[in-house]
């Protein structure tokens, strides 16, 4: 029998790293719930912001959490951008094209980063990056704390955003009804690109909580989409609500895999909640039937 002096630790240790996984299945609940497609560079997209964090902090010394002014509203830009005059483009309004192209995309720059920066594993050092706070008898990384809040704050004004203003609703409209949004004079291309944008800038600012208490390398985004892709359908496809309870499930489900199972089989409870999902329940937690 584990001690609650262990499981408690490991259970709030959980939720916060369940937390930032519920910020990067965000940005992909985001693009699926309007494009509805699967994003294959979103991993990719992620080790970009990455890369955008470390590199400031590096040359210009600026700390993680103020590339928050920075590195979200760049990747913002960038995923407008692409969406708007690359993938749209390459698609020609076929799912199955826009699939092929993110997928040429994350191959594209996972190996421009190979080339320019190696594999190696690079990490930063801030005044703060060891300090500890005390809950519940457990002691939490400070970086992790801030990471925790700063991602329920983010879904909490995402919600917000998406519920209460007028690109909010054009968005929800598009989502429902594409022939129905243009009919009634909603930039459908815009909106794309707005989206897609939207969900990218989340994986900005998931670099930003993410760097000072973990590493870049261009393999990493393969960990985070993986289990993004989990969080989506465990939520529930295009569900924010979901993303982020789904989230929080699969954070303390690893972390208590990895206490009983030891941290090299911590994952696989996470993939047999995939397995199950898709097998009793495929439209998911808060998910509905098309």
């Amino acid at each position: 029998m584990v001690d609650a002096v262990i499981l408690i630790p490991s259970f709030i240790n959980g939720l916060t790293t369940g937390a930032l996984y519920a910020l990067v299945a965000l940005g992909l609940t985001l693009i699926y719930g309007v494009l509805h497609i699967i994003n294959f560079a979103h991993g990719a997209m992620l080790m970009m912001a990455l890369y955008g964090v470390y590199f400031l902090h590096q040359l210009f010394g600026i700390d993680p959490y103020v590339s928050l002014l920075i590195v979200p509203p760049a990747m913002f830009a960038i995923g407008y951008v692409l969406q708007r005059f690359v993938i749209s483009k390459a698609s020609h309004g076929r799912d199955e094209n826009i699939l092929l192209v993110t997928l040429g995309m994350s191959i594209i720059i996972e190996n421009l980063a190979l080339y320019f920066f190696r594999s190696d594993t690079r990490t930063i050092e801030t005044p703060y990056s060891f300090e500890v706070v005390e809950f519940a008898g457990a002691f939490l990384p400070l970086p992790k704390v801030v990471a925790f809040f700063g991602a329920l704050i983010t879904a909490g004004l995402l919600w917000v955003f998406m519920a209460r203003t007028d690109l909010g609703r054009a968005i929800r409209a598009l989502a429902k009804e594409r022939k129905g949004a243009r009919l009634v004079g909603i930039d459908v291309e815009h909106v794309f690109a707005m989206s897609f944008g939207i969900g990218i800038a989340c994986l900005g600012v998931a670099a930003c909580l993410l760097l000072p208490s973990y590493y870049v390398s261009p393999q990493v985004g393969y960990s985070f989409v993986l289990i993004a892709f989990t969080i989506v359908v465990l939520g529930g496809m295009g569900s924010f609500i979901g993303a982020m309870i789904g989230g929080l499930i699969i954070g303390i489900v690893e972390a208590m895999g990895g206490l009983f199972l030891g941290e090299s089989l911590g994952q696989v409870g996470i993939f047999a909640i995939f397995i199950l999902i898709l097998l009793f329940r495929p439209t998911g937690l808060l998910g509905h039937k098309v």
